[in-house]
């Protein structure tokens, strides 16, 4: 435990230096917001290395077990320095409210508790962003570049916290280069997203911002009324393309700039479904919303469709209008494809395409074996055999994934919500979308919620970051005993 917190302390001092980016941004535009930054940087190193000293002698190469430990609790403690600045800046915000806004930017969910965001100061809104995009591929991932400096193992850290089969893929030899591959792509991805959006119509500023949002699938927006604000044919086709690339394996982005070939595309199974599913249901939620007369024609329904669909889909979360009023088949399922559309190994959450492509191939051979008992029949995914043990486990995880959705909605029916706002927010938090159904939809925002429902609701974001699995893995007998 206290190696742990050794390593938790030099993160906690090492993660002040992602405050420059906001502080560049108080000085350049005067916002009143750079004290607010540096006093907060400040206390994260003090506090940082104090911890960090307190438990040197403590230092060790950690452990497989260790690793679960200290993801979680890094999401926990760089969330709270994450909303240091929040508290500091933004005078009356709760600490319930502005630990929710730092864990919804980090995990990439996206959803806020703040209004008046066309107003607010761009250092606060750059944090904001800037957060999405460091949480986007994992905090974790990127220190697995750093730690090894710090006498600190990196493998234990990569499989606890890396999203899907990435942790299985090895791109290069070894993990620090794996890690740096990763964030070299996705720092690629963030510059083309900024200069497309830049070409598109935003100013610099927004586009930066949105930028950062759609490459960590976050929903953050510098806009109240998000991307409709902005009512541009244009931003919007760059952001589905966007969201439709950051969807994807980043692995596969990786392996198909080294190679100069888009054969990684074409042999990903889960990129078939994805587009297929994704396509379908634009093209019929458009048809839905011509013949309820939502949009005076076709393709005025099929351009709302087109984004929306994509947005919440691929649990980016961002909106271009209230689709809350539209045919309540429509948004239930846009929430529906937020469970399973993203792919393993990218900045989206739900319980992702590879999972649901094993447990349809899983119920398919249950079916075949009632039929022909002896028979020998493999599970089979882009060609490839899957083993018994990871359909076991891909079974284990969707039996908690839905376990915890049911308790966590109980959990907001007690607190008085109603059943529709409460399921869909906690499907949503699960997720890591952001907007849902009702007053939490993409016409309002998490500030209706007491402070009792936003800790839930954090709770849910923090467990679907993490894949349910490396936080309750914590709550066994067996993770304690030596």
């Amino acid at each position: 435990m206290l190696a742990v917190a050794h390593v938790l302390g030099t993160m906690m001092a090492l993660f002040a230096i992602t405050f420059l980016m906001p502080l560049v941004s108080a000085l350049i535009y005067q916002d009143g917001t750079f004290d607010d930054f540096a006093i907060a940087a400040g206390i994260n190193v003090v506090v940082g290395l104090a911890i960090a000293a307190a438990t040197r002698r403590h230092k060790r190469e950690l452990k497989a077990r260790d690793g679960f430990l200290l993801v979680t609790l890094a999401w926990v403690l760089l969330s709270l320095s994450a909303a240091v600045p929040l508290m500091i800046a933004l005078p009356g915000i709760s600490f319930a409210d502005a630990y929710f806004e730092a864990a919804s930017g980090l995990t990439t969910t996206g959803a806020t508790v703040l209004t008046g965001l066309d107003t607010l100061p761009p250092s606060i809104n750059l944090w904001r962003h800037a957060l999405h995009w460091f949480g986007g591929i994992g905090i974790i991932v990127l220190a697995v570049a750093v730690l090894p400096l710090l006498g600190v193992g990196g493998m234990a850290l990569y499989r606890a916290e890396a999203p899907g089969s990435v942790k299985d893929e090895k791109l290069t030899p070894r993990i620090t280069e794996t890690a740096k591959a990763l964030w070299l792509t996705y720092m690629g991805l963030t510059a083309v997203a900024v200069v497309a959006l830049r070409f598109a119509g935003m100013g610099w500023f927004d586009a930066l911002c949105h930028g950062f949002s759609v490459v960590a699938l976050g929903g953050f927006s510098t806009r109240d009324a998000s991307i409709g604000a902005f009512d541009s044919a244009a931003i919007e086709i760059v952001l589905i393309v966007l969201m439709l690339v950051a969807t994807l394996n980043f692995s596969r982005h990786f392996m198909a700039l080294r190679g100069r070939t888009l054969a990684p595309y074409r042999n990903d199974s889960e990129a078939k479904v994805i587009f297929l599913l994704v396509g379908g249901s634009v093209l019929a939620i458009a048809a839905l919303l011509t013949a309820h007369g939502t949009y005076p024609d076709f393709f005025g329904s099929l351009r709302a469709s087109a984004f929306n669909v994509v947005s919440v889909a691929t649990t980016a979360g961002f909106s271009s209008g209230d689709y809350g009023l539209w045919p309540i088949f429509a948004p239930v399922w846009m929430i529906f494809l937020s469970c399973i559309i993203c792919s393993t190994g990218s900045t989206g959450g739900g319980i992702k395409m590879f999972r649901t492509l094993l447990l349809a191939r899983q119920a398919q051979r249950e079916m075949k074996l009632l039929v022909h008992p002896s028979a020998v029949i493999p599970i089979r995914i882009g060609g490839h055999i899957v083993q018994d043990r990871i359909a076991y486990s891909v079974l284990a995880f969707i039996f908690l994934y839905f376990q915890t959705i049911a308790v966590l909605t109980f959990a907001m029916l007690l607190t008085g919500m109603d059943l529709v706002t409460a399921f869909t927010s906690v499907v949503a938090s699960v997720n890591n979308l952001g907007p849902a159904l009702g007053p939490t939809g993409p016409a309002g925002n998490y500030q209706v919620l007491t402070d009792t429902q936003t800790w839930i609701y954090t709770v849910g974001m923090i467990l679907g970051r993490l894949e349910i699995f490396s936080v309750l893995i914590l709550f066994t007998a067996a993770f304690w005993r030596k």
